[in-house]
């Protein structure tokens, strides 16, 4: 780390509809346990210009206390930017979100591509391969040599430059260099398809700023997981409750009903006017029963209600307990609600808490009734 001591902290900032928080988490653990000096920043508890403010970051000198500096970046920051230019810019992915917000997806990946609108060849972005969203971003790229950022990738399917998974393994693939092995998928803790995009963007970001392969693995080896995404809220009768109250877009949704089988999902809050209706095939392939709930509770039925049992309830403890009454051994039940939580709740966090309240409150009453 000392060689960076003089110089002000350099920027690695996240950007993508779902993942963001788990990715720069990573990130900052990884480049800890490398011993270099991380301050976090985002939409995770501590506001990027609060740390900044604390840190003394802009003042003379407490700058130098940090090598980097790893942020969330969402769209809406990214509007208003001028001359913001992240040594490291990772995009994960482009889905429908906010789109109560923005004219439609054009304008949603135009805001997104600003992240690297600043950046040089000194620079590094990172990008999913498997996203086509995100690939169409490629054509926002300047073509001009001096002003174009190193391109790496990361990918599920398929061997390109950068981090790849290939027979199980993830492999990190720099240009110029060999392949070499990382971790392998089942040692991540982490779990699902998503997780394991994150996993890998998180490598690679903190891999080219300087963290060691053996300290980026052992983090992997190592991290839970962030509450309310994908947490596991205890079981009752052999059903696994898991709390996903951060999934507030579609585009959430499907990758959490990607990791389960034999879902019972209890979706619904307030519509960010997302399109439900793209969860049909998913819904029809993996989920049992749906329970409906808040303010978007019609139009979730009218887009997806017919392919499978759907009810409704009048609110989360009832949503609970229904989801349990319709539940078998073996199955999971998915608080993954698709949409923002302030039409019944204070924020994703109060909700989810809420959802771990109900599950904790029904173990109790089953293990008294001796069921």
């Amino acid at each position: 780390a000392s060689k960076h001591q003089c110089l002000p902290p350099r920027f690695i900032g996240v950007t993508g509809t779902n993942g963001k928080s788990t990715t720069v988490t990573l990130i900052d653990l990884m480049l800890r346990e490398s011993g270099l000096r991380s301050l976090l920043g985002g939409n995770i508890g501590n506001a990027l210009t609060e740390e900044l403010l604390k840190s003394g970051i802009g003042s003379d000198g407490p700058e130098k206390e940090y090598d980097f500096i790893v942020a969330e970046i969402s769209s809406f920051q990214l509007e208003s930017i001028l001359h913001f230019r992240p040594r490291v810019a990772a995009i994960l992915n482009i889905t429908n979100d906010h789109l109560d917000r923005y004219e439609g997806m054009n304008d949603y990946i135009k805001a997104k591509a600003r992240i690297f609108e600043n950046q040089t060849s000194e620079d590094y972005l990172i990008m999913n391969a498997d996203d086509p969203v995100v690939m169409q971003m490629m054509a926002e790229v300047r073509e001009d040599g001096d002003k174009r950022p190193k391109i790496l990738f990361f990918s599920r399917l398929k061997e390109i430059d950068g981090i790849y998974v290939k027979d199980g393994v993830v492999y990190v693939n720099f240009s110029g260099g060999s392949p070499y092995p990382l971790v392998s998928v089942e040692e991540i803790k982490i779990r699902g398809a998503h997780n394991l995009e994150n996993a890998m963007a998180a490598a690679l970001s903190a891999l080219i700023s300087g963290c060691s392969p053996a300290d980026a693995g052992n983090v992997l080896r190592s991290f839970p997981g962030l509450e309310h995404r994908l947490e596991w809220a205890g079981e009752v009768n052999g059903v696994r409750f898991i709390n996903d109250s951060k999934g507030t877009n579609v585009g959430a949704v499907a990758r959490s009903l990607e990791s389960f089988d034999n879902i019972i999902l209890i979706m619904g809050g307030m519509d960010k006017g997302g399109d439900f209706s793209v969860l049909k095939d998913l819904i029809k392939k993996k989920v049992r029963a749906l329970v409906l709930m808040g303010e978007a509770k019609e139009a979730i039925a009218d887009a997806v209600g017919a392919v499978t049992d759907t009810c409704e309830a009048a609110g989360l403890r009832e949503a609970v307990e229904l989801s349990l009454s319709k539940a078998s051994s073996g199955d999971v039940v998915l608080l993954s609600p698709g949409c923002a939580s302030f039409d019944m709740f204070r924020d994703f966090e109060d909700r989810g808490n809420k959802f771990k309240e109900a599950v904790n409150k029904l173990k109790d009453e089953t293990a008294r009734n001796g069921r």
